[in-house]
């Protein structure tokens, strides 16, 4: 794995409007990145990032049976009683989930680290399948890459797959999001578009239409019941809402299902370290009221809630001044504090690998680059390549 200072190309950001890639720039700043790109081996790929993150999540499932058994361990992560039964019914049930991202630390050299799951809302799909494909295939076709280049990268016919299950029959299926991020609507915009390709009827509606009929249906803006809905929304806010409460009677198949409620948690690497004591891919971690958490010299403190580094604290002594505090609005819930490992650094970029499941299996990467340790949403985005 190495970082390559390949230039990024003149036109491509005509690239990205005809392809309808509308949050390339964020903040001001550039969000997609193609300066420099990674360079993998085969190898890499497959036996350091696909291996490990199948067998992240067959310990992630193995964790949903134990934390869905154990009313006092859902408490202790914060997942409101009222639900505890529905998340048991629906992990025994095998609803069908979508997709999430495993977050990992890896340099090319040394084992992958699970740093956390983010299981539930992960946006940059688009930019994972779509454009950064479309990048590579542009970059063959200028002999600015090799030919037989490729790319661990099948998120996309993934999805369309997975689609077919959900909507068979060509069933109605909704997309609920909070449409006023550019960077959701994106993403659900995608989701519904792979869908079509699937064969659905799609739809799309803001997260604030959505309402409920006598018989607990979700409907539209139409007060149409809603069959099938894919909500870009969090389950940890959706359950602490008023209508959130009839994610528990709904006949409408929502995805993500309950049970995701015990993996879109920070309560979840304890818990798998407690199951997987010593294994190669985890990281030492406790909840923060463990004894056993004082005896982390270097540590990472996570709120159990936080999205996008907020409320992330960071206590190592190779960093600058030693510390580094995020701020946010998360962390009432409590906490947990995993061991540090520091994200590697390629040239003055602090570089994570996101590696993304659909539905139960490997299907792609996405790298992620900042000027701190902490991944944020303005965090840019570098494409890759398989080195032929």
């Amino acid at each position: 794995m190495k970082r390559v200072a390949i230039g990024e190309r003149p036109d491509w950001k005509v690239h990205a409007k005809e392809l309808g890639f509308t949050v390339h720039t964020m903040y001001g700043a550039r969000y997609w990145d193609e300066r420099n790109a990674y360079e993998f081996t085969l190898s890499e790929i497959e036996h350091d990032i696909e291996d490990p993150t199948a067998a992240l999540l067959d310990m992630c499932y193995q964790a949903v049976e134990e934390i869905s058994a154990d009313t006092a361990l859902m408490d202790r992560m914060a997942i409101p009683g009222e639900y505890h039964a529905a998340i048991r019914e629906s992990w025994i049930n095998r609803d069908r989930d979508l997709y999430g991202r495993f977050d990992l630390a890896y340099d090319g050299n040394s084992t992958a680290k699970m740093l956390e799951f983010n299981a539930d809302t992960p946006t940059s799909l688009f930019e994972s399948f779509v454009f950064q494909w479309a990048w590579l295939d542009d970059m063959k076709k200028r002999g600015l890459l090799p030919a037989d280049a490729d790319q661990f990268n099948s998120g996309h016919e993934r999805l369309i797959e997975a689609f077919r299950y959900f909507g068979k029959n060509g069933e109605l299926f909704h997309f609920a999001a909070m449409l006023e991020s550019d960077e959701d609507r994106l993403t659900l915009e995608y989701l519904a578009d792979c869908a079509a390709q699937a064969g659905c009827v799609v739809r799309t509606i803001d997260m604030p239409d959505i309402g409920v009929d006598a018989e607990d249906w979700f409907t539209d803006q139409d007060d149409m019941r809603m069959v099938n809905l894919f909500k870009l929304y969090p389950l940890e806010t959706m359950v602490r809402e008023e209508f959130g409460r009839k994610l528990v009677t709904t006949p409408t198949r929502v995805i993500e299902p309950l049970w995701k409620l015990t993996l879109s948690n920070k309560g979840l690497l304890p818990v798998l370290w407690e199951m997987f004591p010593g294994h190669g891919n985890l990281l030492p971690a406790f909840f923060s009221d463990d004894p056993k958490a004082k005896t982390l010299e270097s540590f990472v403190r996570k709120p159990l809630l936080s999205r996008e580094g907020a409320n992330v604290t960071i206590v190592d002594p190779s960093i600058e001044g030693g510390r580094i505090d995020v701020d946010g609005p998360y962390g009432e819930e409590g906490f947990v504090v995993q061991a540090t490992s520091l994200l590697p650094k390629f040239g003055d970029d602090w570089t994570v690998i996101g590696s993304w499941i659909v539905a139960g299996e490997p299907a792609g990467i996405g790298i992620r680059e900042d000027d701190t340790p902490v991944t944020r949403d303005s965090s840019r985005f570098v494409p890759h390549y398989i080195k032929g």
